[in-house]
């Protein structure tokens, strides 16, 4: 129950496996997928490009959706298609309790740790598959998602060749308690008494933090933020942009007046920015 836990912690993401094909496009095929992460199965979908031979790759991590509505490949679905037709192999996973994945009973008193785990998973399994090269694969992530981003750097640096967040939730897990899971005082009760409220036990708060580990990053970070986003506070970015200079890490921001949480006018130039500076890296 630590960043620390998932950096020593040994991953063998796996048996990737294409099923049923959901739609096909003048640019790419679109796939129902599994992939092993530790004793789960997690599902997908993957858009490969119809282009022959060995493709660059994203793993697209969605933001929060209620598991109990989330349907297979649900979230970033304009990003799923953007990329796809740019010639990216795209890997957008479910996590577990999401579609058809497995169930972990656990994962909300264990604050979606486990979210990351799939995701390192996630790219292990696709670093695998033949029509991609294992040496140009990046991470997507969006709000929740842009979170779980932060993780894998932390906890494992090298595993991707770059990674971008749009909307991001704090880089420190405290942030994020206090705005969503502290008003539920059911699952809050349940965290608080497993693992100690954040002034009680600031050492657990530490070490969930991302914020906390910014000197194992290794890769370049694109941060997306929307100015008028009035979920995931612009602050926030703006702090962990600081974090990473300080750090002394290759990090951009990018800022949208005007813009909500989910983009809408400036969508498309913050995806050509995102297209543009995964080049820059070699993807």
């Amino acid at each position: 129950m630590s960043l620390q836990a998932l950096m020593a912690k040994k991953y063998d993401g796996r048996d990737l496996r294409l099923g049923r094909v959901l739609s096909r496009t003048d640019a790419y095929t679109r796939y129902y997928v599994t992939y092993a992460s530790g004793k789960l199965t997690i599902s997908g979908i993957l858009n490969v490009p119809r282009t022959p031979g060995r493709h660059p790759a994203l793993v697209l991590n969605h933001g929060y959706i209620d598991p109990a509505i989330y349907t297979n490949g649900r979230g970033l679905m304009r990003e799923q298609d953007y990329l796809a037709r740019r010639g990216y192999v795209v890997l957008h996973t479910d996590y577990r309790n999401h579609a058809q994945s497995s169930k972990d009973p656990q994962s909300e008193v264990n604050l979606r740790l486990g979210y990351t785990e799939d995701v390192i998973n996630a790219v292990l399994a696709l670093k695998a598959a033949p029509f991609v090269d294992p040496q140009r694969v990046g991470l997507f992530g969006r709000s929740m998602g842009g979170g779980i981003t932060y993780n894998v750097l932390v906890a494992q640096p090298g595993l991707v060749k770059a990674a971008i967040v749009y909307a991001p939730v704090s880089s420190n897990a405290v942030d994020n308690f206090n705005r969503w899971v502290r008003p539920q005082a059911e699952i809050a009760g349940a965290i608080v008494r497993a693992h100690g409220d954040p002034a009680a036990n600031p050492t657990f708060w530490r070490n969930l933090s991302a914020v906390n580990f910014f000197d194992r990053i290794t890769e370049p970070l694109l941060i997306q933020q929307g100015l008028a986003d009035s979920t995931c506070p612009p602050v926030w970015a703006q702090q962990t942009y600081a974090a990473l200079q300080k750090a002394g890490k290759q990090a951009t921001l990018y800022t949208y007046p005007g813009e909500e949480h989910a983009f809408a006018a400036a969508w498309p130039r913050s995806m050509a920015r995102s297209v543009a500076f995964l080049k820059q890296q070699g993807l």
